[in-house]
């Protein structure tokens, strides 16, 4: 049972990485979506999209062929700087940012748009620069869709499972996350070892689902 604990530590920290990685690749991209206007915009969403409805195994395969000691920039980052992402927990840590990174920039994007954009000119006329608009009127006003959206996202990167196989492999104490070692403890019949992992990660999964429904924008909660 110790394992499981171990798995338990490593699942929860590679889901913090890839959510706070998330918090600025998701929100970045998403504020540059809803408020820029370039040619192209539509596809560059559907790109960004993509992870959320591509298999993992796939986004797996792709995450192989660039972060591979043969692939363009894992072969740099090897020789530049003799760091190897595959079968580590960083790499677990890039899988699990690109598939759980859709979940973020679409909420980021969603609540920027209901962001009126009179109220951001009327700070830019009150000699407000860029980035003071961005985190003293947009922020504030599109924070409950981000968090939501991250909440979302942290529990997606909780059950990752393909990509993360993929990519990191299954090395117990190491690579071997949650979802991982579900799949590890079936095979080798251990019964209790998955139940265990099981009810771990549905009640996490549960609590997180349940906080991010409370901070959906325009929900009146009931009392």
């Amino acid at each position: 049972m110790d394992g499981a604990w171990i798995a338990l530590a490593l699942t929860l920290k590679v889901a913090g990485c890839a959510t706070a990685l998330n918090l600025l690749l998701g929100v970045g991209a998403g504020y540059a979506l809803a408020r820029g206007c370039f040619p192209g915009r539509d596809v560059l969403d559907a790109v960004l999209t993509l992870p959320m409805v591509m298999p993992p195994t796939v986004l797996g395969y792709y995450l192989l062929v660039l972060l591979g000691t043969h692939g363009a920039l894992g072969q740099w980052l090897l020789q530049h700087f003799g760091i190897r992402l595959i079968f580590t927990w960083q790499g677990a840590v890039i899988a699990a940012t690109v598939v759980a990174f859709p979940l973020v920039f679409k909420a980021a994007r969603a609540a920027f748009e209901t962001v009126e954009p009179q109220l951001e000119d009327a700070a830019r006329t009150l000699g407000s620069g860029e980035a003071a608009v961005f985190f003293r009127v947009s922020l504030p006003l599109a924070w409950r869709g981000i968090l939501a959206g991250l909440l979302l996202s942290f529990a997606r990167a909780l059950g990752e499972f393909g990509a993360t196989l993929m990519v990191a492999g299954s090395i117990p104490g190491k690579t071997q996350t949650l979802s991982i070692a579900v799949y590890e403890a079936v095979q080798a019949g251990q019964d209790d070892t998955a139940n265990f992992l099981v009810g771990v990660t549905s009640i996490t999964c549960i609590a997180v689902l349940l906080a991010a429904g409370r901070l959906v924008p325009g929900r009146v909660p009931r009392h």
